[in-house]
């Protein structure tokens, strides 16, 4: 019972508690919406190419817009710039719901909308892992952290398996109406949590400027290596949902419903891995996290030599796993390690370099995939993932990781890199 109280002890704030119901149900929304438009790609064009134009317009907003929402976070109320990306959020998801069920939707429409949803998401995500230490405090963030992983992956046992369901009932339409609905929730959740109970350690200044964050990121050499690791581990290794579609669809003949499921499979491992870090309070450092990067690397490749769906499925756990471990991990470091007047900034940088590939290596290792093979291309991907950890490892072997007590101001005039 200690151990479970522990893991939970997040949620004994109540704004944090509302702030995790509400997620519950937004992210369970947003797993369905991904299957969603991922099968109405599929239907209206055939093509894994598509699929992953898509899923880089979708991502581009963040190499472009992180840095901007990070500074949002750190110059004005987190939790009133939550209201303005919830709103934009939702109302996107039900349009391109509309245009499902009114069957007037067209190719132009899912990359338009695509984009305008990876906006609102670049500038809503820095702001969002801001605003959780504001939530629990210093004290409990490592929990908070691994709790909302946990909520994540919570979301991606259901929402996956909930869409493919849907989507053989009714079409694709119902999710995005689902998605959009959830935004509600988390509205109302946002509206009844109250700012006496905020934890703020660092009020937020209009004097905060963008390329600080970056500057930051610059002068601490543990966090590099953190980011370098995290840049190629989540351009080739985090494409499930292209391999995954790729694999139900072209290897293995499988329907909206199977496909779906593997999206609720692979979040078993990764639910498990947030479960276990929630009862964890030891940071885990570059090391550490290099290590699982190259491991899920291994995992990665994997998939591409497994024979049948059933082994396929059988594999994605592991692969949830170790990817989610060493997300998790470098996300906990980060934020930890990170003075919290710039937190907003270097959020916002990690989130840019995080998926900053992304709008360049979905369409990418789409074309790939037609021309030379599903399988080929996922080995190629995990390859790549495994090989930049362990040079990143070999690089920064000697490096030590900074106290979390060092002091910004100190690590910006000490950094010559930029000059104003």
């Amino acid at each position: 019972m200690a151990k479970t109280a522990s893991s939970l002890r997040s949620l004994r704030h109540r704004n944090y508690r509302l702030f995790f119901a509400a997620n519950t149900l937004s992210n369970t929304g947003s797993w369905a919406q991904r299957i969603a438009q991922d099968w109405l790609v599929l239907q209206l064009t055939h093509s894994s190419k598509e699929l992953g134009i898509v899923t880089g317009l979708q991502f581009l907003p963040s190499l472009l817009l992180s840095m901007y929402g990070g500074r949002l976070a750190d110059r004005f109320n987190k939790r009133r710039l939550l209201f303005i990306t919830t709103v934009g959020t939702g109302t996107t998801a039900t349009l391109l719901g509309i245009l499902v069920v009114t069957n007037t939707v067209h190719m132009w429409h899912v990359y338009v909308l695509a984009f305008i949803l990876g906006v609102f998401g670049a500038i809503d995500s820095p702001i969002r892992f801001a605003f959780t230490p504001e939530l629990v405090g210093k004290e409990d963030l490592a929990n908070a952290v691994s709790l909302n992983s946990a909520n994540f992956h919570g979301g991606r046992l259901i929402g996956p398996a909930l869409s493919g369901l849907l989507i053989a009932w009714f079409g694709t339409g119902p999710s995005f109406f689902f998605n959009g609905a959830t935004y509600i929730v988390v509205f109302i959740a946002l509206m009844r949590m109250r700012e006496s109970e905020m934890h703020i350690d660092h009020k937020p200044s209009l004097e905060a400027k963008a390329r600080d964050g970056l500057r930051y990121v610059l002068a601490r050499r543990d966090i590099m290596a953190v980011m370098v690791t995290v840049f190629f581990a989540g351009t080739f290794g985090l494409n499930f949902q292209i391999f995954s579609a790729m694999m139900a669809t072209r290897e293995f003949g499988k329907g909206p419903a199977t496909y779906g499921t593997l999206g609720s499979v692979i979040a078993i491992g990764s639910f498990a891995a947030a479960i276990i870090f929630a009862r964890l309070d030891r940071r885990r450092g570059p090391r550490f996290i290099g290590a699982m990067a190259a491991i899920f690397g291994v995992v990665v490749a994997l998939q591409s030599i497994m024979p049948t769906y059933i082994t396929y499925a059988l594999l994605l756990p592991f692969l949830g796993f170790s990817a989610l471990t060493t997300m998790i991990s470098s996300n906990s470091y980060i934020q930890q390690t990170t003075d919290p007047s710039i937190r907003g900034r270097v959020m916002g940088v990690y989130l840019m370099v995080f998926m900053g590939g992304t709008p360049f290596a979905s369409p990418l290792i789409g074309w790939f995939m037609d021309q030379y093979g599903v399988r080929q291309t996922i080995a190629g991907c995990g390859a790549i993932t495994t090989a930049a950890a362990l040079v990143v490892a070999y690089i920064y072997r000697n490096d030590r990781a900074r106290p979390e007590s060092i002091d910004v101001n100190d690590v910006l005039q000490d950094y010559e890199g930029f000059k104003d």
